[in-house]
């Protein structure tokens, strides 16, 4: 690394610095090394409790009891991540525009379509839970209020 040691028992000023800092580095690697067998270790353990928390969440076993979560399984529509080729591709068109034909006869669509059209989407959406909104100022500002207490103190 630095000055290579001489053969004589006379030791320098200068290799006594070059000794001190060889020993400083090799003090350096060891709690390095160590550190990182720690930090390892430590990271086991993490793996390992996630792994007991994920299976007391376990709700595998309940599927046994609730034949009615089968039963849906099994109805409900395909998974939509598939991917499309050519024979999904011509079975949808040919489902939406049996559809789009359902709804060109139907009388409601025919008698008012944008009305029609605007129902269906109403009934087709979850209801809108709505927040409270909360109280501003005159000016539109969101100041909260002042205790009144500190303003009587203020008058005495």
């Amino acid at each position: 690394m630095g000055k290579p040691s001489k053969g004589s028992e006379v030791t320098t000023k200068s290799d006594k610095k070059f000794d001190k800092k060889l020993q400083f580095y090799t003090k350096v690697k060891d709690t390095v090394t160590s550190l990182a067998v720690q930090k390892e270790i430590g990271k086991k353990k993490k793996i390992r409790s996630r792994q007991k928390k994920l299976k007391a969440y376990d709700l595998s076993n309940l599927s046994e009891f609730l034949p009615e979560f089968n039963a849906l399984q099994k109805s409900a529509l395909p998974a939509p991540d598939l991917k499309m080729n050519c024979k999904r591709r011509q079975k949808l068109v040919l489902t939406e525009g049996e559809r789009l034909n359902k709804v060109l006869d139907h009388p409601a669509f025919q008698a008012d379509p944008i009305g029609s059209i605007f129902q269906h989407l109403q009934s087709q959406q979850p209801p809108v839970e709505e927040k409270p909104k909360k109280k501003t100022n005159t000016n539109g500002s969101k100041k909260r209020n002042r205790k009144k207490g500190k303003a009587d103190s203020m008058e005495i």
